[in-house]
């Protein structure tokens, strides 16, 4: 059997303009190669999962590269660029700080640093989890990071750039990541499922990337987990079902209750509910959760803050004119008045059965 190679490294970009929903730092990037305006270190902060080790194994690339295009990425072809790809490189080091962390590491890094380099035009070093150094390994790093030989770049990385010290960022030029918008993470995916022969619902892609909340190597990890999962054809029930998530749906069809007064199927979808082994907590956290999307579909303008498929979209905005402004108030008031008290309640089975109650109850007052 092949070995297998998840898509995370699979489909890892190999150029600036193929990473993912960080435009404002590969494009800064480019410009500063362009204009040989390049900083001795740069520090890539942010969440993990987003692209920061990415972007650095291009940049190391890129400034190494022989032929680069006239857009300043490496063109994958000359000897530099096979050698970092091979991972025989000689003027390119990746140190982990997480397992590195000591001052004799530093102390030995420093040393080298000091060599020149035998190939290319710069010796690059990246290190990752850079804020796990130890307080005497970032001071023997210090002097070095402050003036380093014309040959050397360092580029650091952190998922918690508070705990990294004044004099390092100070010494460095700070490029912040962001989480990367659903939707993009959505078309990645598409491209990738496309790729790969994997049928798909879009509502399904629009799971996966929800949560993920903005990493797109989590994006990516539980993609390959529910193909397996699906054998190569993901759907909407399929992904809830194994990422034991509650199917928007149930509430898409609680509202339709609520709004008819109708205590009894209400009471009845919550038994289902529990049946699939969902806890109250769950349920009432995610009506809440429901009604907001429902308030932010009243109006088009902000259609675009509800993280869901164009389809949920649609459906949002139906059910959203249908219950009216004033009604989904009163429901966003109750229910999270329990979700808030739900801790404290004896019998919670009792507790949301009578938030469903009152829920049901208030068409009759409004």
């Amino acid at each position: 059997m092949d070995n297998f190679i998840v898509s995370a490294r699979k489909y890892r970009p190999q150029t600036f303009d193929s990473v993912v929903g960080q435009k404002h730092v590969t494009t800064t990037l480019k410009n500063a190669i362009r204009s040989g305006q390049l900083a001795q270190a740069f520090l890539f902060c942010g969440p993990r999962g987003v692209g920061k080790t990415t972007c650095a194994r291009i940049l190391a690339r890129a400034i190494n590269c022989q032929h680069p295009t006239p857009d300043m990425e490496p063109c994958g072809e000359c000897e530099s660029c096979r050698s970092m790809a091979e991972g025989g490189a000689m003027n390119f080091f990746e140190l982990d700080a997480a397992s590195n962390n000591g001052v004799d590491e530093m102390r030995e890094l420093v040393k080298q640093v000091y060599i020149p380099p035998q190939t290319g035009r710069y010796k690059v070093y990246i290190i990752d989890e850079v804020h796990m150094l130890s307080t005497a390994a970032f001071n023997a790093f210090l002097k070095t990071l402050e003036e380093p030989p014309a040959y050397a770049k360092f580029i650091l990385a952190t998922t918690e750039k508070h705990k990294v010290i004044p004099t390092i960022l100070s010494r460095c030029q700070v490029f912040d990541f962001k989480r990367i918008p659903s939707d993009d993470i959505v078309a990645h995916l598409r491209n990738i499922a496309q790729h790969e022969g994997v049928e798909y619902d879009e509502e399904a892609l629009h799971i996966i990337a929800r949560q993920a909340e903005g990493g797109l190597r989590d994006a990516l990890s539980t993609y390959d987990l529910l193909v397996s999962f699906t054998q190569g054809h993901l759907t909407r029930q399929l992904c809830n079902e194994n990422l034991n998530l509650l199917d928007t749906e149930y509430y898409f069809r609680l509202v339709d209750y609520l709004r008819a007064g109708d205590i009894a199927s209400s009471l009845l979808l919550h038994q289902e509910v529990v049946e699939h082994g969902f806890d109250g907590q769950h349920f009432l956290t995610g009506l809440c959760q429901h009604v907001r999307n429902l308030l932010v579909a009243l109006d088009p303008a902000t259609h675009k803050l509800m993280d869901v498929s164009d389809v949920e979209r649609g459906r949002y905005g139906e059910q959203a004119v249908n219950c009216g402004l004033a009604l989904l108030l009163r429901y966003l008031d109750v229910a999270s008045d329990f979700d808030y008290r739900y801790k404290e309640a004896g019998n919670k089975r009792l507790f949301v059965e009578v938030a469903l109650t009152k829920l049901a109850s208030l068409v009759t007052y409004t």
